[in-house]
C-alpha cells in the first residue's frame, strides 16, 4: 500500500512539475487528470477539467470528429495521432482558438484503457513563421520592385532627354506648352520610382550622426499644423538616448506617412502618441521582431487610437500599392516607403494592430555603435538657366543599353563636349588602353561583362590617375558595392537626370579633376 501511495505521489509531482500541459483521459474521452500547465493553456481551473469530455478543449468541427478518432484506434489500432504526434488547434474557455501540438501515448491501468496527452502551445511559434514568412514575401517583391523601377528608370531617362533636346531646338510656341506637360508627367513617374526605390531598399541615404528626439521634434511641430486641432499629439521621450546613424529627410518623410496614416484610421480627432526609447533585443524577443539582429537599438513608437487594422490589413499592409483608403486617394506607397527606409536604415519595423483599438508602427534603427553605413552624393538640384558647355573636351560614355547610350551622345554633343562609345566597361577599358584620348568618362554601373562601372572606375583611378570619372544608374550605387573590390565613394548621377544636373556635373569634374 505504502508504495502505491509512493507512486501516486511521485506522478502527481511529475504532472505539476512538468512545463507542458498534460492531460490523462479514459476510452470515452473523458479527463481522469490534468496538469496546473494545462490548465493555464487553457484559461480554466483543474478542478473544471477532471471529469469533463476532452471535447470541451476542441473548437466544434474538431470535437465533432474526435469520439469516431478514439473508437477507431481501439477498434482498428490504426494510429492517426496516437504515438505520432501533429499540429491541430485548441479552444480556450473563453473561446479563442490557438495551435498546439499534441502527442498522445496509451496504456492500461488496471485493465482500463488510458491516453496521455501531452501538448505544446505553439502560438509563438507560428506567429514566429509568419513574421519570417512576411519578411521573406516582402524582399521578394522588394527585389522585383528594384528591378521594374531601374527598368523604367532606364525609359524616363530616354523620354525625358528627347523631351528636352526637341525644347532647346527650337519648338514653336504651340509644342511648348506639350512638351512642358510631357516632361511634367515624366517627373511624375520618377517621383514614382524613386519611392519604390525607397521600398525596395534601393534607395540612396544620407545618414548623419543623430538624437531622434530632435528631428522628430521639428517634424512634429509641423504635423501640429498639418493634422488640425482636432488631433492631440502626445510625446514621449526617454531622458537618455543612443545616437543613431539616420536620413533626416527620410526620417521625417516616414513620420509624416505614419501620422497621416493616423489620422485617417481616426476620422475627426483622435490621440497620436509618439515615443522614443533605447532597447535591447535578443533571444526572447517578440514573434513580430523575429527577423531582426539581436542587439542595442533606438525605438521609436507611433500610436494612434483610430479603427485599428484586420489580419489581412497588418499582413499586407507594406506592401507598395496595397491600400484600404483607395476611395479616399490612397496610393499604397506610404508604409512600403517606411518600411523600405528602415530596412534600408539597418532596422525593423513592426505594426500591431487590433480592429476598433488603434495600431501602433516600432521603427528600429541600430544604436550607433551597432551601425555600419556610408553616405553617398544625391543628384544635383539647382540648375540656372544658362547651362555650362564644354569647349571640345571628349567624354568617353559607357552605356550598354543602346537607346540610353544614343540620348546620352546627344545630350552630351550638345553640351560642347566631343564623345566616344563603348557598350561595356570591357570595352571602355580596352579604348584606353589602346590609347584613346579621353578627358572623362561617363559610365553606366550595372553592366554586361567583367568590369561594372565600379571596377571601370577603380581600374581609371589605379591606371590613369588624371582621368575624371561620372557614374550613373537607375538604381542606387550601393546595390552592387558590396561586389566591387574597391569602395571609393565615386559620384553617381541617378536616372533619370535633366540636362542641367549632366551639364553641372561634367563641369565640376572638369573643374576640380576629383572623383571622390
Amino acid at each position: 500500500m505504502s508504495n502505491a501511495r509512493e507512486d501516486s505521489a511521485i506522478l502527481h509531482a511529475i504532472l505539476e512539475a512538468a512545463v507542458d500541459a498534460m492531460i490523462v483521459s479514459n476510452g470515452q474521452g473523458q479527463m481522469l487528470r490534468a496538469n496546473a500547465a494545462a490548465a493555464r493553456m487553457f484559461g480554466y481551473e483543474v478542478s473544471e477539467m477532471v471529469g469533463q469530455s476532452l471535447n470541451m478543449l476542441m473548437p466544434r468541427a474538431l470535437a465533432e470528429l474526435h469520439d469516431g478518432f478514439i473508437s477507431h484506434h481501439i477498434e482498428t489500432g490504426e494510429k492517426r495521432i496516437i504515438g505520432i504526434g501533429r499540429d491541430v488547434e485548441g479552444q480556450r474557455k473563453d473561446h479563442s482558438v490557438f495551435p498546439l501540438h499534441l502527442s498522445v501515448g496509451h496504456a492500461e491501468v488496471g485493465g482500463q484503457r488510458i491516453f496521455i496527452g501531452i501538448l505544446h502551445n505553439l502560438t509563438d511559434r507560428k506567429a514566429t513563421e509568419d513574421a519570417l514568412a512576411r519578411s521573406q514575401r516582402l524582399d521578394a517583391i522588394g527585389q522585383l520592385t528594384g528591378g521594374i523601377a531601374h527598368d523604367f528608370n532606364n525609359l524616363l531617362t530616354v523620354i525625358v532627354g528627347n523631351l528636352e533636346l526637341l525644347e532647346m531646338r527650337g519648338a514653336d510656341a504651340r509644342q511648348l506648352p506639350l512638351i512642358k506637360d510631357a516632361l511634367e508627367s515624366a517627373e511624375l513617374g520618377a517621383d514614382l520610382t524613386s519611392r519604390l526605390m525607397i521600398f525596395a531598399r534601393k534607395s540612396n541615404l544620407k545618414p548623419e550622426r543623430a538624437d531622434l528626439r530632435e528631428f522628430c521634434l521639428t517634424t512634429l511641430s509641423l504635423l501640429k499644423r498639418t493634422l488640425g486641432a482636432t488631433y492631440l499629439i502626445k510625446t514621449d521621450f526617454a531622458d537618455s538616448l543612443d545616437d543613431v546613424m539616420i536620413d533626416p529627410v527620410q526620417l521625417q518623410s516616414a513620420l509624416m506617412n505614419l501620422a497621416l496614416n493616423a489620422r485617417d484610421a481616426m476620422g475627426a480627432g483622435g490621440e497620436l502618441r509618439v515615443t522614443i526609447q533605447n532597447v535591447t533585443l535578443d533571444g526572447t524577443s517578440t514573434a513580430q521582431e523575429a527577423d531582426i539582429e539581436a542587439g542595442k537599438y533606438v525605438r521609436l513608437s507611433v500610436s494612434d487610437n483610430g479603427e485599428g487594422m484586420n489580419l489581412e490589413a497588418q499582413q499586407r499592409a507594406f506592401e507598395p500599392f496595397f491600400t484600404t483608403k483607395s476611395d479616399r486617394g490612397g496610393t499604397g506607397l506610404g508604409l512600403a516607403m517606411v518600411y523600405g527606409f528602415v530596412r534600408q536604415s539597418g532596422g525593423h519595423v513592426t505594426l500591431y494592430s487590433e480592429p476598433d483599438q488603434g495600431s501602433t508602427f516600432g521603427l528600429y534603427f541600430p544604436a550607433l555603435l551597432t551601425l555600419a553605413h556610408g553616405g553617398e552624393e544625391d543628384g544635383f538640384t539647382d540648375a540656372p538657366s544658362k547651362l555650362p558647355h564644354g569647349n571640345g573636351e571628349t567624354v568617353l560614355i559607357v552605356e550598354d543599353n543602346p537607346k540610353v547610350r544614343k540620348l546620352s551622345v546627344e545630350r552630351i554633343r550638345h553640351l560642347g563636349f566631343t564623345t566616344l562609345e563603348a557598350e561595356s566597361g570591357d570595352q571602355a577599358y580596352q579604348l584606353l588602353r589602346e590609347g584613346a584620348v579621353v578627358d572623362l568618362v561617363f559610365s553606366d554601373l550595372v553592366m554586361p561583362g567583367t568590369l561594372n562601372g565600379y571596377d571601370l572606375a577603380a581600374k581609371i583611378t589605379a591606371e590613369f590617375p588624371a582621368l575624371n570619372v561620372l557614374l550613373t544608374s537607375g538604381y542606387a550605387s550601393d546595390v552592387i558595392a558590396g561586389a566591387s573590390t574597391d569602395q571609393a565613394p565615386y559620384r553617381i548621377l541617378h536616372k533619370p537626370y535633366r540636362q542641367s544636373e549632366l551639364a553641372h556635373r561634367l563641369q565640376a569634374l572638369l573643374a576640380d579633376g576629383s572623383t571622390d
